[in-house]
C-alpha cells in the first residue's frame, strides 16, 4: 500500500529536531510520499533545498493569503525560477483566508488573482487555501473562467454545493483531518459525494491531527487515519482509497506513477 499526503509542511520548525524520524515514520507507514506547501518566501526556500535533498518529497511554492502583505512582484522571478526546478510541482498554497484576516482581504485578492495568473501562464497546478471565504473564491475563479490553472482545494471546508462548482472547474478536493472529527458531518457528506478521480488525502501537518492523535503535533504518517475515515464513509477498502487518491496526486502534478509507489 502507498499512501500519498498531498499537503504537509516538513519546512516548519516544529519539525526542526526530528525531520528524520518522522520521515522515517511515514515511510513505515505506508506513506512513500508527500508534497510540501509553502506560505511565504522563507518557507520557499527550505522547501526547495528539503526537495532536493529527499527524492520522496515534492514541493509547490507560493504566497499563502496570510503573508499577502509580504508580496513583492521583485520576487516573481525567483518563484518562477523555483518552478524550473524537478522537485517544485506547482504554486501554493494560495487563496483566500477570512477567518484570521492577517491581511487584508482585498490585498489577499490581489495576490491571488496575481498567481492564478502565473500559474495559468506557467501551466501548473495550484493549491488553494481556502477558509470562510468560499463566496469570494469562487467569485474570483468564474471571473477567471478559460483562464484557469488545474489546481486542489486544500483541507476542503465548504459544501457539498460549492463542492460541485470547483469540481465542474475542474478542480480536485482534499480532504484532511477535520474529516476524522465527531462535529465534521459536512465534511463526511463531502468525502462520500467526491468523484473517486477528484479526491485527495493530506495531513496539512504539523496542524489538524486526526482522530486518534487529535491533539498530538500531527506528521505526514498520520494521513493513514484520514483515510482509514474516508474509505469507512465511502464503503471501500483502505487499500482502494490509498491507490485512488495517490493515482490522482500524481495526476495533477505531473508526478510519475512509479515514483508514488518507491
Amino acid at each position: 500500500m502507498n499512501l500519498f499526503d498531498s499537503h504537509c509542511h516538513l519546512e516548519d520548525d516544529r519539525f526542526q529536531y526530528d525531520r528524520r524520524d518522522v520521515m522515517a515514520r511515514m515511510l513505515a507507514n505506508g506513506v512513500t510520499r508527500c508534497v510540501l506547501a509553502g506560505s511565504n518566501m522563507e518557507q520557499n526556500r527550505r522547501i526547495v533545498s528539503l526537495c532536493a535533498e529527499h527524492p520522496m518529497l515534492f514541493g509547490v511554492v507560493g504566497v499563502h493569503p496570510h503573508d499577502a502583505k509580504t508580496w513583492r512582484d521583485e520576487e516573481i522571478p525567483t518563484l518562477m525560477q523555483w518552478l524550473e526546478l524537478p522537485g517544485i510541482v506547482g504554486m501554493g498554497e494560495i487563496g483566500l483566508d477570512y477567518f484570521y484576516d492577517l491581511s487584508p482581504r482585498p490585498l489577499q485578492r490581489e495576490v491571488f488573482n496575481k498567481q492564478l495568473q502565473l500559474a495559468y501562464e506557467r501551466r501548473v497546478p495550484v493549491v488553494m487555501h481556502v477558509r470562510d471565504a468560499h463566496g469570494d473564491t469562487l467569485e474570483v475563479l468564474r471571473a477567471r473562467r478559460g483562464a484557469l490553472p488545474s489546481g486542489v482545494l486544500h483541507c476542503y471546508s465548504g459544501s457539498v454545493e460549492s463542492a460541485r462548482e470547483y469540481l465542474d472547474m475542474g478542480f480536485y478536493l482534499s480532504l484532511a483531518g477535520p474529516v476524522t472529527f465527531k462535529n465534521a458531518a459536512k465534511l463526511r457528506d463531502v468525502a462520500a459525494y467526491c468523484p473517486s478521480d477528484r479526491l485527495m488525502i493530506e495531513t496539512d501537518s504539523p496542524y489538524l491531527a486526526p482522530v486518534p492523535m487529535r491533539g498530538k503535533r500531527n506528521e505526514p504518517a498520520f494521513v493513514r487515519y484520514v483515510a482509514q475515515c474516508v474509505a469507512q464513509i465511502r464503503g471501500v477498502t483502505l487499500e482502494e482509497i490509498a491507490r485512488a487518491t495517490s493515482e490522482n496526486t500524481c495526476r495533477l502534478f505531473g508526478i510519475p506513477a512509479e515514483e508514488a509507489a518507491c
